[in-house]
């Protein structure tokens, strides 16, 4: 999203079991950084789980296609699920998080005085 002193991008975990968000980052990049760091998050947040049959639903964003990403998630036991191009329904959920979040949060206050408003009000909306 736009603030006066460039874009914000957000990116979210969201455990599907509880639904709720796990992991979640506020970047002034869209470098693969900040997803893994969200990632991170999730998995400290939900360490220790047993077995295994995780997935990680994502769209198909360089991020998420990143090999840094997809080689984080194979050292977590984590399947990469990543839906087919101009497919929504693979990650539904993502999908709903992230519409309601533009919702609730960004499309409320226009322009943005800056990537910290956006970080403090994604922290407000996700606890």
């Amino acid at each position: 999203m736009a603030t006066w002193d460039g874009f914000a991008y957000v990116a979210f975990v969201i455990d599907t079991f509880d639904w709720r968000i796990v992991g979640w980052r506020v970047s002034r990049s869209a470098r693969a950084d900040f997803v893994l760091d969200a990632l991170e998050q999730a998995l400290h947040e939900r360490r220790p789980f047993a077995g295994g049959g995780f997935v990680c639903h994502s769209d198909r964003g360089s991020q998420y296609m990143s090999i840094r990403y997809t080689e984080s998630l194979a050292a977590a036991g984590i399947e990469p699920s990543v839906g087919s191009v101009g497919d929504s329904y693979d990650n539904a959920l993502a999908e709903t998080v992230i519409n309601l979040f533009k919702t609730e949060v960004i499309d409320r206050r226009g322009l943005w005085q800056g990537f910290e408003a956006v970080e403090y009000a994604t922290l407000e909306w996700v606890d």
